[in-house]
């Protein structure tokens, strides 16, 4: 076990707080992705450079680790025969349940859903309108049934033979933070995705991720820093605020995760300077190591991480014994990938087992991901964002960037 899980679900969450005035937040990102301010903290010490300095940075023989997910036009709108317009959040798919086969479908697929004024939205079809190569489209979407937590079952249809990724594509929009409070722009479509997405799946971006460019990550192979990629689809849980006063009474959502075999022997041959691209990147290789314990432990359920499990687990095996419990099932099942979900939440006094530093962009006050960062580095969370704030850094996820390097680790 970690540490004491009745003492962690004590945590308050006002004392992950700052205040972030709201010049500070980033609406906009910079022109040159390379050009973002970085702050490096080290056991203690803080330096500040561009982002483009991580050529320097980062040396031979260090594994840098990505999250290739890519952002979906999530957001649909819609009107009524009766001229109300209602606004389709897709959330995640259900039928088919499968992210690749969902956004390959023709004709119809359902998915999990938030609507926008709902209550005008009691009955029959709602339609969206668009052009595809001189072609007048007509996308449809037909409510289902309500699900818990306020979702609503949506079933989409649409003529030609598009795939739904297609219709996304043409009907749909990027779904920026809300935080921003401004609308999408055509630029959002390139700016709000890393140069090295390719898995759709997400209605947010792995914001640590934007800093990077095609240039940097070609110098680094030649510099001899290895790159490995894992897929999590980051929903809209992400923004999700702490409203309870106490840790233990937020519940973290869920979001699924696609794992390549390379990537676990990579884990298992690798016991040390893993660098994480980002909050979802770490949530992902955390997790991939207590699933690894789980099938230790005789698990039969072991793709799946929930919110205190880790906490609970035991953690005597060692990173390369758990990567080889999860090597195992690929050799049994003959599998190419490991598909599995969390709802892992870390937190201080969380002893890391996988990753040994994190890019990551700075946080909003009171949030998990706040958190995350203090389970860390500790108290010196404080130093970093007191630092940030005073040298101008921009936050939030057009802002700029921080390297930390990990100090609880096991």
């Amino acid at each position: 076990m970690v540490t004491g899980l009745d003492e962690l679900k004590e945590i308050k969450i006002e004392d992950y707080s700052y205040e972030l005035p709201e010049g500070r937040i980033a609406k906009f990102p910079l022109a040159d992705r390379e050009s973002s301010k970085l702050l490096m903290y080290d056991c203690g010490k803080i330096t500040e450079g561009e982002f483009r300095d991580v050529r320097g940075v980062l040396q031979a023989g260090q594994t840098l680790i990505f999250n290739n997910t890519k952002v979906i036009h999530a957001r649909l709108f819609f009107q009524k025969e009766t001229g109300a317009h209602i606004e389709v959040f897709c959330l995640e798919p259900f039928q088919p349940a499968d992210y690749a086969r969902n956004f390959s479908a023709t004709g119809s697929c359902e998915w999990s859903c938030m609507v926008g004024n709902l209550k005008k939205w009691r009955e029959g079809t709602i339609s969206c309108f668009f052009d595809e190569q001189g072609e007048k489209r007509t996308l449809q979407a037909l409510k289902v049934e309500a699900k818990p937590g306020g979702e609503v079952l949506v079933r989409f249809s649409w003529d030609g033979d598009l795939s739904f990724s297609e219709v996304l594509e043409h009907c749909g929009k990027i779904p920026i933070p809300p935080y921003l409070n401004r609308e999408s722009e055509e630029s959002d479509k390139i700016r709000y995705q890393t140069v090295y997405s390719k898995e759709e799946g997400s209605v947010a971006a792995p914001t640590a991720g934007l800093h990077f460019t095609q240039a940097i990550l070609a110098d680094l192979r030649k510099k001899g820093v290895a790159i490995e990629e894992l897929t999590l689809h980051v929903g809209a849980g992400t923004f999700r605020p702490v409203k309870a006063e106490k840790i233990g009474g937020h519940d973290m959502h869920t979001e699924h995760i696609v794992i390549s075999k390379e990537l676990i022997a990579c884990l298992r041959d690798k016991s040390d300077d893993i660098v994480a691209v980002g909050t979802t990147s770490v949530r992902t290789l955390e997790s991939l190591y207590w699933m690894g314990v789980k099938r230790l432990e005789g698990c039969q359920d072991f793709g799946y991480v929930s919110q205190w499990e880790c906490y609970t687990l035991p953690d005597r095996y060692t990173l390369r014994e758990a990567m080889e419990a999860l090597l195992c099932w690929f050799e049994e099942t003959k599998e190419e990938q490991l598909k599995v979900a969390t709802t892992i939440i870390i937190l201080p006094g969380y002893h890391y087992r996988v990753v040994d530093v994190l890019f990551t962009n700075f946080h909003q006050p009171q949030s998990t991901l706040l958190l995350l960062v203090a389970a860390a580095i500790g108290d010196d969370w404080k130093k970093v964002y007191d630092y940030a704030l005073a040298h101008d850094f921009r936050f939030l996820s057009y802002g700029d960037s921080s390297l930390l390097r990990i100090r609880n680790k096991k």
